[in-house]
Parts: structure tokens; sequence; C-alpha cells
């Protein structure tokens, strides 16, 4: 798992710089500045908890629990959830379809996945770590 959210995390990070490329060229003389302070929005959280992912990834190999595995499924579904609304919003915003404006509800589900993934790594952190107590290595 640990490798698959380093993977993830590559793909993401990399989307995340073309699509703030993206925003910053073409989608500025497509849709309005509020549309592209939406985007932008989406593009920063997932570039945020890319970093978060990457760190689980990495995490993970030194503790391979079930709460560090949810913690990682839940930045990818707050990326897909909360970053993806948004951009979906964009392109209703740029295409101008009406009826589907519904779609802002996802946003905050996005968000609470979000929270409970940091949750999730808190609530690790204060699990024992069996490596450091065999080394008994201090505490940092």
């Amino acid at each position: 798992m640990s490798k698959r959210f380093i993977q993830y995390s590559a793909i993401l990070g990399a989307l995340s710089v073309a699509l703030g490329a993206f925003g910053a060229h073409a989608l500025k003389k497509i849709v309005e500045a509020d549309a592209v302070a939406t985007f932008e929005t989406g593009v920063r959280y997932q570039f945020y908890h890319t970093f978060a992912l990457l760190a689980i990834g990495i995490l993970y190999r030194r503790m391979p629990t079930k709460i560090m595995e949810w913690a990682g499924i839940l930045f990818i579904s707050g990326i897909v959830l909360f970053s993806g609304s948004l951009y979906l919003l964009t392109y209703l915003n740029a295409t101008e379809t009406v009826g589907l404006k519904g779609v802002g509800a996802i946003t905050p589900l996005g968000g609470l996945c979000f929270i409970a993934g940091w949750i999730c790594l808190f609530i690790q952190s204060l699990k024992p770590n069996i490596h450091r107590e065999r080394s008994k290595a201090p505490d940092a």
C-alpha cells in the first residue's frame, strides 16, 4: 500500500502542476475571475493533499496500520470529491451548463474526507511505535 500511495501522489502531483498551469494561462481567457479562483482553490487543495498522501506513503512503511491506510484513502477521496467538484463547477461555468449547479454540494464531502484523513494521522501518532521501542531512539 505504501508504494501505491507514493505512486498516486506522484500522479496527482503531476496533475496538480498541469492543472495549475492551465488555470494560470488558458482558463483566464475562458471564464470570469471568480471561476478561476474556484479552480485555483481546487488545485491548491489537491497539491496540499498530494504532499499529505506522499507523507502517508512514506510513514506507512514504518506504521503499516489500517488507520494509516484509511488516512491515505481519505486524502485520495478528498481530492476527488473536493477538488474534482470544483473543477467540474468551473467546467460547468465555462460551458454555461445549467441545471447541474448542485455539484457544489459534493465539495463539503471532500472537505470532510480531508479532515478525517488528518484525524486518522493524528490518531496514529498517539499509538506507540514498535520500531522506536525496539531501537530506543529518542522521540522526535
